[in-house]
């Protein structure tokens, strides 16, 4: 695929990283010379150096052949007069993150689409769902959800207490007589491994299954956990996404938030209908037990300082908080926050790829989820008749291995697919991969 990407900031150049690595055709445009040398160097793109709204900058050939054009510059405005102008020369596809998510709240897409833009990407917004469904699911560290519910990919670590610890995949079987779950990978020492029959489970490993919905509550007690029911929780940091998550959660948990510029809280409070608001630094641990840290079930960090959102986690799960959720968007943290305690980590840039990945992704895709904190990719393929995937049984499709066809949905019905199991057209199927064998694995759905 040709791609244009406008602004090389942090979203950008993590998208350039991850999507020159499939072999496309990267154009990235930014304004600064020195940061595009600095990316050139490190990756294959092609650099254009000038501000991206401009017309006679924009290459009406490059343009009109582009299969995608993603504007992520730290301006909306730019980024929506990018797209519309691209469009306009003759752009595929285009994509313009935004800041101002009321627009998908509101539902006014359409309106935009008209104008010539596809796609509106705002990682604000993902992240606040992201963050709601996870509180729901607080024994998680990641949840997705295929067909409403009817699968549910999720990462779950084996405390002391599970019977699956020093066992191997092989030796578990017997847990799930029905086949209606199955381990797909783990998580351990830094590294994602996808498991075997002779994989042996550890203790603090984080073990990713697929499982109908039915299934769920079995598969905690296997791993030693239990439900975790949140009601208490504590929100660091007054910002955009503090304030979404504070909204969607006010209505059914009790929320209190916190943050250290007093206009700032003044602004929050009259946005919100029932949380409490605390004009306080979250720094300032005395503070914080004084207005009831150790009371809380969750504790989501979302400052904009990703040192002081792990710190904060950590000093909640000192105090016997049940969920912490840290913002990190210092990629250096990723491996090690979950690494040294902390439940889940939230990173913008990497939500925001997850969706724009669904249109970079060869076969018919109807979504696409990293993991946080891994080198995984979830996808799931809506199978087209004739291809490679329905020719022969699963396990005889010389897959690659460190790939699984985790799940199915036929007609409506949820799937765990084994051994003879053979695809058909129109299944939806849920594959999860290491990043690495993507490209092999789309060649089985074209």
């Amino acid at each position: 695929m040709k791609i244009i990407i406008a602004g090389a900031g942090d979203v950008g150049s993590h998208l350039a990283k991850l999507l020159s690595s499939e072999s496309h055709d990267i154009y990235l445009i930014d304004n600064n010379e020195e940061r595009l040398n600095a990316i050139s160097s490190q990756i294959d793109v092609i650099t254009i150096t000038g501000d991206a709204k401009s017309v006679e900058l924009m290459d009406q050939k490059l343009i009109s052949t582009s299969d995608l054009l993603i504007a992520v510059t730290s301006s909306e405005e730019t980024n929506m007069l990018i797209c519309i102008l691209g469009k306009k020369l003759g752009a595929n596809h285009t994509i313009a993150r935004i800041n101002d998510d009321n627009i998908i709240k509101d539902n006014r897409e359409h309106f935009y689409n008209e104008l010539g833009i596809d796609t509106l990407i705002s990682p604000t917004h993902l992240a606040t769902l992201e963050i709601n469904r996870l509180i729901n699911q607080a024994a998680f560290t990641d949840d997705i959800e295929f067909e409403n519910g009817k699968l549910t990919v999720f990462g779950i670590s084996l405390s002391e207490k599970s019977i699956l610890i020093n066992k191997t995949v092989s030796e578990s079987a017997g847990l799930n007589p029905n086949l209606s779950f199955k381990p797909l990978a783990l998580h351990r020492d830094e590294f994602t491994l996808l498991v075997s029959g002779d994989t042996i489970l550890n203790e603090n490993d984080i073990v990713y299954f697929i499982s109908q919905k039915e299934c769920i509550e079995d598969i905690i007690k296997l791993c030693g956990k239990t439900s975790i029911h949140i009601n208490n929780v504590m929100i660091i940091g007054g910002s955009k996404i503090g304030l979404n998550i504070a909204q969607l959660l006010e209505k059914n948990h009790q929320v209190t938030i916190v943050e250290k510029d007093k206009a700032k809280c003044e602004k929050i409070a009259s946005f919100l209908k029932k949380s409490l608001v605390i004009n306080i630094d979250g720094h300032d641990v005395k503070q914080l037990e004084e207005e009831g840290l150790a009371d809380m079930d969750a504790l989501i960090s979302v400052t904009a300082n990703s040192e002081m959102n792990v710190i904060t986690s950590l000093v909640g799960k000192k105090h016997g908080i049940k969920k912490t959720i840290a913002r990190i968007e210092n990629f250096n943290y990723i491996n090690l926050s979950q690494s040294i305690g902390i439940d889940t980590i939230i990173n913008k840039k990497i939500i925001a790829a997850d969706k724009i990945f669904k249109f970079v992704r060869k076969g018919n895709v109807s979504s696409v989820a990293n993991l946080h904190g891994t080198n995984a990719e979830i996808i799931e393929f809506v199978v087209k008749s004739n291809t490679k995937i329905t020719s022969k049984p699963i396990n005889q499709l010389n897959f690659p291995s460190d790939s699984n066809i985790a799940g199915v949905i036929r007609n409506g019905i949820p799937i765990i697919p084994f051994g003879n199991f053979q695809l058909i057209e129109n299944d939806k199927t849920i594959v999860f991969s290491l990043t690495e064998s993507i490209k092999e694995i789309e060649k089985f759905f074209q």
